[in-house]
């Protein structure tokens, strides 16, 4: 089945990952701090939609925001870490078998096959570290992010 074009603007990125160090489940209390939960905020070029997989569903968002706004900011201003990232597309092999997930589920909306990527922070090295992926998306060019984030006060 054929897609139709996305009229993506170039300062934009494909997509956003956020992570997160709340933990509503006590076994993610062992995960490092600041990367216990991830979720990701893909731009179809009008709009940002929100994928955030929790352990009882998964929440579909879609943001009424105005084109210029700046979501990293606002996630980053909530205390979130934020990567940009490539939304890889026209894979042939299926990913990788791994368990279900909010890693999982983000780098399958990515197009991700990273087998050795299992927890948050995982997912964080490797998208702040990747090199350009000639098959994706490409992640605009956007200002450099705090690696970590740490909230003040």
């Amino acid at each position: 089945m054929s897609r139709p074009p996305v009229n993506r603007r170039a300062d934009v990125p494909a997509a956003l990952v956020a992570f997160s160090g709340e933990a509503a489940l006590w076994w993610l209390r062992l995960l490092r701090p600041g990367f216990r939960h991830c979720f990701v905020a893909l731009n179809d070029g009008r709009r940002w939609i929100v994928l955030d997989p929790l352990a009882p569903f998964t929440e579909v968002t879609v943001l009424d925001v105005p084109p210029g706004y700046d979501l990293p900011g606002w996630f980053r201003a909530h205390g979130l870490t934020v990567a940009p990232a490539a939304v890889r597309r026209g894979l042939t092999r299926p990913a990788p078998w791994a368990p279900f997930t909010c890693v999982e589920a983000v780098k399958r909306v990515l197009g991700l096959h990273a087998p050795t990527v299992l927890t948050p922070w995982q997912l964080y090295r490797h998208l702040t570290r990747a090199g350009p992926d000639p098959d994706a998306m490409p992640a605009a060019s956007v200002p450099a992010l705090p690696r970590p984030f740490r909230p003040q006060g």
